[in-house]
């Protein structure tokens, strides 16, 4: 074994799993992991001391710092073996391993420790390429393993991970001197090297070979002949459904708790769903350990043709789902004991839908696009065992026994208490500055995916870009005063996120006149972008949130001058007049739906205002007679608490209106103004 520095055994291991993680080939997304072993000084004893650093429970090999990695001793992980109590206490020793960490930090070690450790190897790598799970998934995967490697790779029949695991691939190796690696039946692979490079190039060279092998020998056609009526729909076409269905199947996928969804029509999903075989396939659902504990264990799939009309899709999910339901219960009930955790929802994560693609839904949008990326996974590897032989995944109570372990539940009950907004989505109108763009800010704080529109793409694209990926915000271009506009920013909502659930009516613009030279053209504007603005996305979204059966928010941002008369400005106080209104009568037109409709009354909100720096601020500034630069000031000294109102203000009443907090509130206005007596509300 080489002997390396600590530095140089962390950086080299590093190194090695960025390259093998941020390769999708290689692995799945948080999937497998590597270790390294080294010599360094035991800093209490001055001895040198052999470690290993591991991937830790949890991180990700693309991404891979070293704070995710565990430090273990090898002596005291390898003594484990002498108190080993047997497959049948199998998890008490992932406690064990704290007792052979060295020094402090790190992360927790995994359940694959022990493969790590316990295997005679300076490197390791345990990795789930759809190559070689296409092998471990295949019904004769031994045969195929020997035919295709040679005694390079040796078969491992399907273990649960764990120590015992570990054992096994360490007789494997002491045993066959010349493997370099092995398949590890329905699971994945592993491979072992004197040095890095060496391992990852077996790590390579087992995917590659196996991938290649597969090409050359494969059907031509692993999923059967396509079926008539089941092809993809052209992408204008498949995309309108996606976002027609994509509401009612949020709801649905949210019956025990509410999910963030994602969609793909990926052509290996259409491919894939056009086939014959698909309905087989996705009945017997995935295998690899990291894909069914995020994509359950098999998915929801439409049984009707690509031209099925939208009633007639959901008429049929709202049966499949119920039918869905039934079944996942009765899995648990079949495989449960007195010991097991409860079961954790029995909705869907994965919905197939014919011609149109695939939807998935988790905690976040991530966990979401995540689990899809999976079950793309699991489609490769299906391809590749068909092409081969017969896909045959792992027994269900084995599928059970994972999904369902005590450890995987302890994981889940580490998790950080959810924020206040998480799972919702929001779309917020006029985003990409001001008030938008704080309530944006505050929303995605508080856990919310968030859709911001605005009437310029280019500034509503950064403005999200500044909150965090794609799995956080997106942009899009929509005019309020067009429905169609607002129609394709709600289904941009829904594609990427699943659905709605808090709409935020922002987006404004201000004419500052006394009534004789506002002109007709003036009025129409004003009313266009406010009131017809504000009518035209709450009813297009009111359809999406009746369609989930989630409830959700309407909010408005109206003005004090909805309820005070000042100098100049009918054009600009009316229409918040309008939209004051339309808070009421949506409260109670939509609150049988659980929609809640509130609106907030902010006074002149004067920094960061795109409508204050486009010339409004002037105007007001020559009304009150004060130097455009001062007009905050103006209006602070004006109020009662003698305070500026600044766009976070506004964001901090959006979120307590929306939030877990005033859940029985509708029909109200919240003035944000500091204090403007004539302003109250009576």
């Amino acid at each position: 074994m080489t002997s390396l520095e600590t530095p140089a055994a962390a950086a080299e291991l590093i190194a090695r799993s960025n390259r093998l993680g941020q390769d999708p080939k290689n692995t799945n997304y948080a999937g497998g992991n590597t270790s390294a072993k080294g010599v360094a000084t035991d800093p209490v004893t001055g001895e040198d001391v052999e470690l290993m650093w591991v991937k830790g429970s949890g991180g990700d090999l693309g991404t891979l710092t070293e704070s995710g990695l565990a430090v273990l001793r090898v002596d005291r992980l390898r003594s484990l073996v002498n108190v080993y109590p047997g497959v049948d206490r199998e998890d008490e020793m992932v406690a064990a391993f704290d007792y052979t960490l060295f020094g402090k930090g790190g992360a927790a070690p995994s359940i694959d420790t022990a493969m790590h450790g316990l295997v005679d190897a300076a490197h390791v790598d345990h990795l789930h390429p759809d190559s070689g799970i296409a092998i471990a998934t295949a019904s004769d995967g031994e045969a195929l393993t020997t035919t295709i490697f040679g005694d390079k790779v040796v078969w491992v029949p399907w273990r649960r991970p764990g120590f015992q695991l570990g054992l096994d691939i360490a007789e494997i190796k002491a045993q066959n001197p010349d493997a370099i690696g092995c398949i590890l039946g329905g699971h994945g692979i592993t491979a072992w090297g004197d040095t890095s490079d060496e391992t990852e190039a077996n790590s390579l060279w087992i995917i590659d070979t196996a991938a290649a092998y597969i090409a050359e020998h494969g059907k031509a056609e692993p999923f059967g002949p396509a079926r008539d009526g089941f092809g993809a729909l052209d992408k204008e076409a498949r995309r309108a459904k996606a976002a027609a269905l994509g509401a009612t199947l949020r709801g649905l996928a949210s019956t025990d708790a509410p999910k963030v969804g994602s969609f793909t029509d990926a052509d290996v999903v259409l491919d894939f769903l056009a086939s014959s075989e698909a309905p087989r396939l996705a009945t017997l659902g995935t295998s690899c350990p990291d894909h069914f504990l995020r994509t359950k264990v098999k998915p929801l799939i439409l049984d009707l043709p690509a031209d099925a009309s939208i009633d007639e899709s959901i008429a049929r999910l709202v049966e499949l789902h119920a039918e869905y339901r039934a079944d996942y219960q009765a899995y648990y009930d079949r495989h449960a004991t007195a010991d097991s955790p409860a079961i954790r929802g029995a909705d869907p994560a994965i919905v197939l839908v014919p011609g149109v693609g695939m939807f998935s839904y988790g905690a976040n949008k991530q966990t979401a696009r995540v689990a899809g990326e999976f079950y793309i996974n699991a489609i490769n590897v299906m391809r590749g065992a068909e092409s081969l032989s017969t896909y045959s995944p792992i027994e269900e109570s084995e599928k059970f026994n994972i999904e369902y372990w005590a450890l995987e539940e302890a994981k889940l009950q580490r998790l950080p208490k959810p924020k206040s907004h998480a799972t919702r989505v929001a779309l917020v109108t006029g985003a990409a500055s001001g008030i938008g763009k704080a309530i944006a800010t505050r929303l995605v704080k508080d856990g919310a995916c968030v859709v911001i529109a605005d009437l310029d793409l280019e500034k509503a694209q950064d403005a999200a870009a500044q909150l965090g990926s794609t799995d956080v915000a997106i942009g899009v271009q929509a005019n309020v005063t067009s429905a169609d506009e607002i129609q394709t920013a709600i289904d941009a909502a829904v594609l990427a996120f699943g659905g709605l659930d808090l709409v935020v009516n922002n987006a404004g613009l201000s004419l500052s006149k006394p009534l004789l030279d506002t002109t007709e053209g003036d009025w129409d504007l004003q009313h266009n972008v406010m009131a017809k603005g504000s009518f035209l996305v709450s009813k297009a979204a009111a359809k999406v949130l009746i369609d989930q059966k989630m409830g959700g928010d309407i909010i408005y941002i109206s003005s004090k001058n909805s309820v005070f008369a000042g100098p100049n400005n009918i054009a600009y106080s009316a229409t918040k007049a309008d939209q004051a209104h339309q808070v009421r009568l949506l409260a109670v037109e939509l609150g049988e739906h659980g929609v809640k409709v509130n609106g907030i009354n902010p006074d002149g909100v004067v920094r960061g205002s795109g409508i204050f720096s486009g010339g409004w601020g002037a105007k007001r500034a020559a009304v009150y007679g004060v130097p455009e630069e001062e007009l905050g000031a103006y209006y602070a000294k004006r109020t009662i608490l003698g305070r500026e109102v600044l766009p976070e203000n506004v964001a901090n009443a959006v979120a307590v209106l929306t939030g877990e907090d005033l859940t029985h509130t509708t029909g109200l206005h919240i003035p944000v103004d500091a204090g403007v007596a004539a302003a109250f509300l009576r």
